[in-house]
């Protein structure tokens, strides 16, 4: 079964800034409901990077992994595959796209 989302949403920050927290694997904590454990390399997000991550649901710790398909820094464009509990994995984009100096669109599917 394919499930199919978009979510998106116009946020009070730059383009620029918004694309930092995306391009920095070490700064996901600051964003998202789980915590980095470690990411291989180190650094700023590459193609076949991989990023593990914990979460905490149900009184149970989670395991989250990903890897990075693509970046496009120029775009302002990510692609990731995320591998969740029960073997759902989420093959997701990124993108952030300016509307004016202080904020963007961003749009996760």
């Amino acid at each position: 079964m394919v499930v199919s989302v978009c979510p998106t949403a116009v946020v009070a920050a730059s383009v620029d800034e918004v694309w930092e927290l995306l391009a920095q694997t070490s700064k996901y904590d600051s964003w998202w409901d789980a915590h980095l454990e470690r990411s291989e390399p180190e650094g700023p997000a590459t193609p076949g990077q991989k990023a593990y991550a914990t979460t905490n649901a149900f009184g149970k710790r989670w395991d989250v992994t990903f890897v990075v398909k693509s970046v496009d820094p120029a775009r302002h464009k990510l692609q990731v595959d995320v591998t969740l509990p029960f073997g759902i994995v989420d093959h997701a984009t990124l993108v952030c796209t300016p509307v004016d100096a202080e904020s963007c669109h961003v749009q996760f599917g």
